[in-house]
């Protein structure tokens, strides 16, 4: 099974939070020196309902977050582009998921911030097309919430952005995946009625509350509306200006055409993407990158301690052998939730699984050897790890876990 990075959506994803409210902690000191420290924010020794984040290098505490509802540990120890390894961070400080920020630190001493993203609810790092190339997919949340007087909630997804550094300059490269852009149209044309679509080009586009219609009349036209503006969103974010304004011509009202498209153009100049300059077209063939394979030659060094609270730990293999590689180290793994009608009991029964991690830590593919079963593959698809390094650079690693699902 392979996964799409799961910050495409704007639904919130449980696996990418460290700490919510005051629940939930990790602290680990990197190779180079540096600690990461995400947990609950104390007074006196009593954990309050917040979290906090700082790096510790030397003695000295460098603040990410003092007070956030909620923080998540996106990367650690991933190269995204500034040539070093880094730990991004997910910060949500009020808890409403609309406004989060994407913080991104060295690892190199001293630490120190290199870059921070707004205007999204959700990131996720991830060499997409296992090229040796991370992207950050993320989306235009806090540009579109209340766009046409609708509600965030109310959309499907929030425009999907996909951005890279490049010699440590940030660009977009949503261009380079015409084929997610692609699904995303298809399938919400076939949610659109073409009924309903005839009725939404008759009216007159703002759904002004003085024209007299039926709650059910004006929930089908706010339905249908939001569906189009994802589509004519889904063309303009993945660089397509030409079929996103032609589709819009097509499918919404013709006298207000004009003011849509001057909107619409408005909300993406002042989204996420501004003062972000677009990726040059390149070939869209690209190379793989070598996928370094523990399950057929021992890693050197197996990763480190128990990986709790999953309940995984890595599967044994033979270390008379010496391979340049650090197997992966887990930051967050989540056990599945037990399924409708599953009683838990005391006994334990182990299982093998088969991870891809790639050179963000992020699990790409994921399938169960014997035992277990397919909730297993789900979960995993959320689980975060400090990834693979060989001498040191992060690279893409299949290797084996035992698991003890509690029956």
């Amino acid at each position: 099974m392979q996964f799409w990075p799961q910050a495409v959506h704007s639904q919130e994803q449980a696996q990418n939070i460290t700490c919510e409210n005051g629940s939930g902690q990790y602290s680990t000191e990197f190779s180079t020196g540096t600690t990461v420290s995400v947990g609950p924010l104390r007074n006196r020794g009593f954990a309050k309902r917040a979290c906090t984040a700082k790096l510790i290098w030397n003695g000295q505490e460098i603040s990410v977050a003092s007070d956030a509802a909620k923080v998540g540990i996106d990367v650690l120890g991933a190269d995204l582009g500034f040539g070093m390894p880094v730990v991004a961070f997910q910060i949500d400080e009020t808890g409403e998921g609309t406004h989060r920020s994407y913080q991104i630190y060295s690892l190199m001493k001293p630490p120190r911030l290199l870059y921070a993203i707004t205007g999204a609810d959700s990131y996720t790092a991830a060499d997409t097309d296992l090229d040796g190339k991370v992207e950050i997919w993320t989306n235009d949340a806090a540009a579109i919430d209340g766009f046409e007087k609708v509600p965030l909630q109310s959309f499907d997804f929030a425009p999907t952005v996909v951005l890279r550094f490049e010699k440590k300059r940030i660009v977009d490269v949503s261009s380079e995946f015409l084929s997610h852009y692609d699904t995303q149209i298809a399938d919400l044309r076939t949610q659109i009625d073409q009924q309903e679509l005839a009725a939404f080009k008759n009216s007159d586009g703002v759904l002004s509350m003085q024209i007299p219609r039926s709650s059910d009349d004006l929930h089908r036209l706010i339905r249908t509306k939001i569906k189009v503006l994802e589509i004519v969103w889904a063309y303009l974010y993945s660089g397509r200006d030409a079929e996103a304004w032609s589709a819009l011509q097509n499918m919404w009202p013709s006298q207000d055409f004009k003011r849509i498209r001057m909107t619409i153009s408005d909300i993406r100049q002042r989204g996420i993407l501004r003062g972000i300059a677009p990726a040059p077209r390149r070939p869209m063939h690209k190379q793989q990158v070598h996928i370094y394979d523990a399950t057929v030659r021992p890693p050197a060094v197996s990763s480190q301690g128990t990986l709790s609270p999953s309940g995984v730990t890595p599967y044994p293999t033979d270390t008379e052998q010496e391979p340049p590689v650090v197997l992966p180290k887990s930051i967050l793994l989540l056990r599945p939730s037990p399924a409708d009608g599953e009683q838990l009991s005391a006994t334990d029964t182990e299982a093998v699984m088969e991870l891809l991690v790639d050179a963000a830590g992020k699990v790409r593919s994921a399938k169960v050897l014997n035992g277990a079963d397919s909730r297993w593959v789900q979960a995993s698809g959320g689980w975060h790890f400090i990834p693979a390094l060989r001498d040191g650079i992060p690279v893409a690693c299949r290797f084996r876990f035992s698991i003890w699902d509690r029956k």
